[in-house]
C-alpha cells in the first residue's frame, strides 16, 4: 500500500508538470483534465507521507471544490435527476449527522455535574461570538444578500465533532469539549434560528418554525438514531427485546403512510398538526433506522468504525455539488469568501480562548473552547442550505469556511499539542527539582 501511494505521487507530479505546460498552450479540455487528476492522485497518495496524512480529508475536500468548478454540469445532473433535489440532500446530510453521531455516546450527557461552568462558557461562546462576528463581517464585505446569509449560518450552527478531534490533538479538555458538542448539538433547533431570523432576516426570508423542523430533521433525527444504537449495546435483553417489538410496530406504520394513511392524515389534521405528525414520523423512522443499525453491527463488527467514511463522502458530496452549483458566483467573490473564513475562524479562536479565560477557565478548557468556538459543523450548514433549495448561494459560505477550518484547527492544534508535552515535561521537572531538594 505504501508503494502504491508513492506511485500516487509521482502520477502527481506528472500530471501537474501536463497541466502546466497545457495551460499554457491553451489546451482547455487536458489542462482541466490534468488539473483534477492531479489533485485526486495527490489526495490519494498522502498516505505516503506521514506528516501530511492528517490532511488528507482536507484535501478531498479541495479537490471536490476543483471538480465542481471545472466540470459544475457533471455534479449539477446526472440524466434528468437532479443532484439538488432536496430530497436526496435530506438523506444525505442525514448520513453525515448518523457518521458523526456514531462517535458520540449517552456518556457524553454524563459529564454535565462536573463540567458544569465550562459548558456553560463554552454554549455562550459558541452561541454569542461566531453569528456575531459572521453578522460584522458581512456588513465589511459586500456579498449579495443569499452569499452574506451562508456566513451568518455557518457562524450559527452549532460546532461539529471535527473540533472533538482538534481538542484531543491539542492534548486539551477533551471532557468538556465533547460534552459541549452534545449539548450545542441539541440547542441547535433553537440557537440557529434564532439568530439567522435576528441577523439575516433582512437578507433572505426566514421561517423559524420551518429552519427549526429541518435541523430536527437532518440533525436531531439521525443523532438520536445513533444514541439509541449507543444504548443497545448496554441495555439488557428485555429491553432490546421490547425494542425490537415497537421498531416492527413502528415499520408497519411507516410502510403505510406511503400507501394512503398519510392521505388519511391529510384529510383529518390541520397544517399545524400535519408538521406535528411529519416530525414525529421522522423520530419514528429513526428509532427504527437506529434499531435496525444496532442488528446490522451483529453481523458486520467493523460498521461503527466505517461510518465516519460515509460521513466524509457525504461532506465531499455537498462541497462538490454546491461548488458546482455556485460556480459563476464563486468565481467573482471566491477570494473575499476565502478571506472571511479566515478571519472569521481566526476571531473565532481568540475570542473563544480570551473569553474562556476572562470567565475563569483554566488553559486546557480554554484552549478546548477556542477550536469548539472556531470550528462550526459545515454540514449541517450545508444541509441547510440545501433544505433552502439556495445551495449555490447559501450554501457557498460552507464549501468555502469548511476546508480551511480543517487546516487551521489541525494547525493550531498541533501547535497546542507541543507546546502542551512542553508544559507538562516543565512541571516533572520542577517536581523532580523539589523532591530532590526536600
Amino acid at each position: 500500500m505504501h508503494n502504491l501511494h508513492k506511485l500516487l505521487l509521482k502520477c502527481a507530479l506528472g500530471t501537474l508538470l501536463v497541466f502546466g505546460v497545457t495551460l499554457i498552450m491553451g489546451y482547455t479540455l487536458i489542462w482541466q483534465g490534468a488539473a483534477l487528476v492531479t489533485c485526486l492522485a495527490f489526495t490519494m497518495g498522502m498516505g505516503a507521507m506521514e506528516r501530511w496524512k492528517g490532511y488528507q480529508y482536507t484535501a478531498w475536500i479541495i479537490t471536490a471544490v476543483v471538480a465542481g468548478m471545472l466540470y459544475p454540469q457533471t455534479f449539477l445532473h446526472w440524466g434528468d435527476f437532479d443532484l439538488r433535489n432536496k430530497w436526496l440532500i435530506l438523506i444525505v446530510v442525514q448520513a453525515v449527522m448518523f457518521g458523526m453521531g456514531i462517535q458520540m455516546s449517552l456518556r457524553d450527557f454524563a459529564h454535565l455535574g462536573s463540567t458544569g461552568k465550562g459548558v456553560l462558557v463554552g454554549l455562550l461562546s459558541q452561541f454569542s461570538i461566531m453569528p456575531l462576528v459572521g453578522f460584522a463581517l458581512t456588513k465589511i464585505f459586500d456579498f449579495d444578500p443569499e452569499i452574506a446569509a451562508g456566513i451568518i449560518l455557518m457562524g450559527a450552527c452549532s460546532s461539529g465533532l471535527a473540533s472533538n478531534v482538534m481538542v484531543y490533538l491539542a492534548r486539551a479538555n477533551l471532557v468538556l469539549s465533547v460534552t459541549v458538542t452534545a449539548m450545542a448539538t441539541m440547542l441547535a433547533p433553537l440557537m440557529t434560528p434564532f439568530w439567522m431570523k435576528t441577523l439575516a432576516g433582512t437578507l433572505i426570508d426566514i421561517d423559524f418554525l420551518d429552519m427549526m423542523m429541518n435541523i430536527i430533521k437532518i440533525v436531531l433525527v439521525p443523532i438520536g438514531a445513533a444514541l439509541l444504537h449507543d444504548y443497545l449495546k448496554m441495555a439488557s435483553k428485555g429491553m432490546k427485546n421490547r425494542m425490537y417489538l415497537l421498531a416492527t410496530l413502528f415499520l408497519i406504520y411507516l410502510l403505510a403512510l406511503p400507501i394512503g394513511l398519510w392521505e388519511v392524515f391529510v384529510d383529518m389534521a390541520s397544517a399545524e398538526a400535519l408538521q406535528s405528525l411529519e416530525i414525529l414520523s421522522f423520530f419514528v423512522g429513526a428509532l427504527v433506522f437506529g434499531v435496525a443499525y444496532h442488528l446490522c453491527t451483529r453481523q458486520f463488527k467493523n460498521l461503527d468504525k466505517m461510518m465516519p467514511y460515509v460521513s466524509m463522502f457525504g461532506i465531499v458530496y455537498f462541497t462538490t455539488v454546491t461548488t458546482a452549483a455556485g460556480r459563476d458566483n464563486l468565481l467573482q467573490v471566491g477570494g473575499l469568501l476565502f478571506l472571511a473564513s479566515i478571519i472569521h475562524n481566526g476571531l473565532g479562536y481568540f475570542f473563544g480562548y480570551w473569553l474562556s479565560r476572562l470567565l475563569g477557565l483554566d488553559v486546557s478548557s480554554a484552549r478546548a473552547m477556542a477550536l469548539e468556538v472556531g470550528l462550526q459543523n459545515g454540514g449541517m450548514a450545508s444541509g441547510l442550505a440545501g433544505s433552502m433549495g439556495k445551495l449555490g448561494t447559501v450554501g457557498l459560505a460552507p464549501a468555502v469556511f469548511s476546508p480551511w477550518m480543517n487546516v487551521s484547527g489541525s494547525i493550531l492544534a498541533n501547535y497546542w499539542r507541543k507546546k502542551s508535552i512542553k508544559e507538562e515535561e516543565m512541571e516533572a521537572n520542577e517536581v523532580s527539582e523539589r523532591l530532590s531538594t526536600n
